[in-house]
């Protein structure tokens, strides 16, 4: 019970100062906490003696990411995406794929296996939308033409999530040892392949309907008892009771909570679960970063430091060059293509949680994770 004590107050601790100092320099706080976690972290000051109890701690503040995930469906109303679709399907859609395919040709040229490239090259499409939105509102850019460029690409990038965690597992080459060895598979794992099929349809279809004609009215009756508190809970239950319900049938979490999300996005609650489950997903995704920066491998990266900042360098130009091809193709002048192919161009802090879970299948050993983190 001491340790649990003492080590809340160093995540606790890390956190503020490192994320102080990060937003001082106008920087994401994302990257307070994973600086955070690289001074807490066996490379620096050892309060995290190694790796594998930054994995423990990394594992168990996931659900961060599916709270993330239900509040990114919460934000996607159906008239506003039609009302965007232009900027989305041609602009977003474009990007990622040109990019993923830039990024997933290269690697085969080097020798890398497919399933590699693809993780690889999925993950190093999507950009980061908290540094974006971040920089362009600190600019004033958000209504520029470049500016609704990069929300529309953005907004695809958060949609393109889902397809990418979904695809993942079909990756892992040796998925059948993997589901055994990790009890990924679910409660239907033992029954054959078209009971399986039938049982994600029928969690789907639940999540919808339950989404549409179950939550709202629970909600109301709650909200009628005027305690804040038991909306808070009954908001967690949501996340969770979906999430849990999407592991039995051998489905991503994160999959049920954006589709949940999406299904609420008119619900007339939909600020309410926002503002109430907005810091709890802060929370986990903090110290899921700060688990992240323990677990960065400093020892590759002065083994071979020409390799780390050479794909680093290189996957910014390979992004800014897609980029850029999309604006002249919008006929975007020079400054305002520079500003949409240069602001896109990092990873997403997303790519974590890919690399993670490509990890978890198997699909990445832990030098080729490590190397791309």
């Amino acid at each position: 019970m001491e340790s649990f004590f003492a080590q809340a107050i160093v995540y606790i601790v890390a956190a503020i100062i490192c994320v102080s100092i990060a937003k001082k320099l106008g920087m994401s706080s994302v990257l307070g906490y994973l600086l955070a976690g690289i001074l807490i972290g066996p490379y620096a000051f050892k309060f995290i003696s190694n790796e594998s109890e930054g994995q423990d701690i990394k594992h168990g503040t996931e659900f961060g990411v599916v709270m993330m995930l239900f509040l990114i469906g919460l934000e996607l109303e159906p008239k506003n995406l039609w009302r965007m679709r232009d900027l989305i399907l041609k602009v977003g859609l474009a990007q990622v794929l040109l990019t993923s395919l830039a990024i997933f040709g290269l690697g085969l040229a080097f020798g890398v296996s497919w399933n590699i490239c693809l993780t690889a090259a999925l993950s190093i499409s999507l950009s980061s939308t908290a540094i974006v939105l971040q920089s362009l509102k600190e600019k004033n850019q958000l209504d520029s033409v470049e500016g609704k460029m990069s929300f529309g690409v953005l907004l695809l990038q958060d949609i393109a999530v889902i397809p990418i965690l979904a695809i993942l597992p079909l990756l892992a080459l040796n998925a059948p040892e993997v589901i055994q060895q990790g009890d990924h598979g679910g409660f239907f794992e033992q029954f054959p392949g078209w009971i399986q099929t039938l049982a994600i349809f029928a969690a789907i279809g639940l999540v919808i309907l339950l989404g549409r004609y179950g939550f709202g009215p629970l909600l109301k009756l709650v909200v009628k008892t005027h305690l804040r508190e038991l909306f808070v809970a009954t908001a967690l239950l949501i996340v969770v009771g979906i999430a849990y319900l999407m592991i039995l049938v051998g489905l991503s979490p994160a999959l049920g909570a954006f589709l949940a999300g999406v299904v609420l996005a008119n619900s007339p609650y939909k600020h309410a679960l926002e503002s109430d489950l907005d810091p709890f997903k802060g929370i986990l995704l903090g110290l899921f970063f700060i688990a992240v920066g323990s677990t960065i491998n400093f020892s590759l990266i002065l083994s071979d430091p020409a390799l780390v900042i050479g794909l680093t360098v290189g996957v910014i130009l390979v992004k800014a060059m897609v980029l850029f091809g999309i604006g002249k193709f919008r006929k975007l002048s020079v400054p305002e293509n520079l500003n949409f192919s240069f602001g896109l161009a990092q990873a997403s802090e997303f790519s974590f949680v890919t690399y993670s879970f490509a990890f978890q299948l198997s699909i990445l050993d832990r030098i080729s994770a490590d190397t791309l983190m």
